[in-house]
């Protein structure tokens, strides 16, 4: 877990320098839209964010649907081991043998 936390703050410290030593505006252009003036660093980290969703999202619903089928697998194998332990229980029982028939004393004499 302390890995996790100082990798996480490798991270961070590298995008505050980042950020830092690219204040320099640029002018963002898209189609018929445009924005003067952002930092370098906060285009970069944007387009960065918005990388990541567009890659995230398909990996994400991926995901969603290998659980989903993952689960109704599990589902699917309780059923069955259920009813296979019903079935051994059903054919023990009938090969059992029947019980002894007790027959009542016989009188004596």
């Amino acid at each position: 877990m302390a890995l996790g936390y100082l990798l996480v703050a490798l991270i961070a410290a590298s995008v505050a320098v980042f950020a830092l030593q690219n204040s320099a505006p640029a002018s963002v252009r898209f189609m018929v839209w445009t924005v003067e003036g952002l930092p370098l660093a906060a285009v970069a980290l944007v387009a960065l964010g918005a990388g990541l969703v567009v890659a995230g999202v398909p990996l994400w619903i991926g995901r969603w649907r290998w659980r989903s089928r993952a689960r109704a697998c599990q589902a699917r194998i309780a059923s069955l081991e259920r009813a296979l332990a019903e079935r051994e229980e059903s054919r023990a029982r009938a090969e059992l043998p029947p019980p002894p028939q007790r027959h009542p004393p016989r009188p004596e004499g």
